[in-house]
């Protein structure tokens, strides 16, 4: 097949949803109404929404096509079982039980597994995942090798398998109900995870007998950088590798929002038959029956067509492409991102980016705020805002300060992501002018989705 210097998307624009342009007069004031909190605004006064690529991406004909298909039946729903049938084809799990979005999944499994004085290792938490295990009273901790921002390497979402192993003989098998890895990594900039990692964390979680899970919500974009960056992949097809990671776990989380190319839903899927019963019984206290766990038939018919467009390798090539578009043109001016490129966002290094503001008054968030004042662009903190409460009460700097710019699916240009470069080189520029923010009001956890803020003067 022809390889062109361009990568074209791989689809025609069959409807348009209008965007207004505003000033930045207008969004100094609805940044001020909001808390100088992204989350808190009208996505009608944002011009480009990176906030998240969850379920924020553009379904397909054929996804639109089957939720006129959708057979909204309590129980047993042919939508149900065509769901049901499209998650085994790559994640071949004897139970898999929907949930309305990857949350719900996280809080069922967790609750069940994990209890207070457990420790839940992964190879990093992202915020929700982390929320619910410490809401069991357990302990999420990260087990990420120590990267540098600006390393290139082709798997920088690995888990240290050596620091695992120190950490089941510190804290004993029984203490430890499950090992999670996230893949993407999320946390870690978006980086994959190797299909030679994830074998040695599974014999690890063997010996030892731990149950392993995925956090899957990315499992196609990672299939794809094994397919691109691993050896002995290039010529294997994105669903035999997806369905070869499934094999070396007991279970999985996923929210359906993501690699699901829907915008709701998402599932738990494990072999464990007790287990399965457990989490089941949760369900139906708190998603709803079994065949629809809080879905409706046609979100079930929307997920079922996603998962067959999503290991599509026109698609993978185009998306992986697309988002390296943006973050190599940022680097190549001077902007420091996180390196390689990840799948589905573009993450600033607010910390570097902003020397002059301190970890506690929030470079991350000062840099986002400035992104959608100078060019109505919502991004994302993931930094200290996200990760610097502990469940102590007291604050500390995350790891790292970072803006991500996360590309919802199918759904912007190349004229789109210019404007975004054009805006982010405007900022980059005066960058010394940025000030940092304090909190006044937030919740005891999570607290980056609805907290307040006011500028240091």
């Amino acid at each position: 097949m022809e390889r062109w210097r361009t990568i074209i998307e791989p689809f025609r624009i069959h409807s348009v949803e209008p965007i207004r342009i505003s000033t930045r007069e207008e969004r100094a004031r609805c940044l001020a109404e909001a808390g100088h909190n992204l989350f808190e605004l009208h996505a009608d006064d944002v011009i480009i929404d990176l906030l998240t690529d969850s379920g924020t991406g553009a379904m397909s004909r054929d996804q639109w096509a089957g939720i006129q298909r959708g057979d909204e039946s309590y129980a047993g729903s042919p939508s149900w079982f065509r769901f049901r049938d499209s998650v085994q084809e790559l994640f071949p799990f004897k139970h898999i039980i929907p949930t309305h979005q990857g949350r719900a999944a996280e809080r069922i499994i967790f609750s069940v597994l994990a209890g207070p004085g457990d420790v839940v290792p992964n190879n990093a938490h992202f915020d929700t995942t982390r929320a619910n295990v410490e809401a069991t009273g357990g302990q999420a901790i990260d087990l990420m090798p120590a990267h540098g921002t600006h390393e290139i390497l082709p798997f920088k979402g690995d888990m240290d398998v050596a620091a695992l192993e120190r950490l089941i003989a510190r804290h004993g098998r029984e203490a430890i109900p499950v090992v999670f890895m996230t893949m993407t990594n999320n946390s870690m900039g978006g980086q994959p995870v190797s299909m030679a990692n994830l074998r040695a964390v599974h014999e690890v979680c063997r010996r030892h007998g731990i149950p392993l899970f995925l956090d899957a919500c990315r499992f196609a974009e990672n299939a794809w950088f094994i397919h691109e960056r691993e050896a002995g992949y290039r010529d294997r097809k994105i669903s035999d590798i997806v369905r070869e990671m499934a094999a070396l776990a007991d279970g999985m989380t996923m929210s359906a929002k993501k690699d699901g190319l829907a915008n709701i839903g998402g599932w738990l899927a494990l072999d464990d038959d007790d287990t399965a019963q457990r989490c089941r019984d949760v369900l139906i206290l708190t998603e709803g029956f079994p065949t629809y766990g809080g879905l409706a038939g046609r979100d079930l018919e929307a997920i079922a067509r996603g998962l067959e467009e999503v290991v599509d390798e026109d698609y993978l090539r185009y998306r992986i492409t697309s988002t390296a578009y943006l973050g190599e043109a940022l680097a190549a001016s001077g902007v420091p991102v996180v390196e390689p490129i990840g799948g589905h966002a573009v993450y600033i290094d607010a910390r570097e980016l902003l020397p002059h503001i301190r970890p506690l008054e929030y470079p991350g968030q000062a840099l986002a705020c400035e992104l959608y004042l100078a060019g109505g662009i919502r991004s994302c903190e993931i930094g200290t805002v996200m990760f610097g409460l502990q469940p102590d009460g007291t604050e500390e700097p995350a790891a790292m300060d970072l803006v991500r710019l996360a590309i919802p699916r199918r759904t912007y240009t190349q004229s789109h992501i210019d404007y975004v470069i054009e805006v982010v080189h405007s900022v980059a520029e005066r960058a010394s002018e940025l000030r940092g923010f304090r909190i006044t009001d937030a919740p005891a956890r999570l607290r980056h989705f609805t907290a307040r803020f006011a500028p240091i003067s």
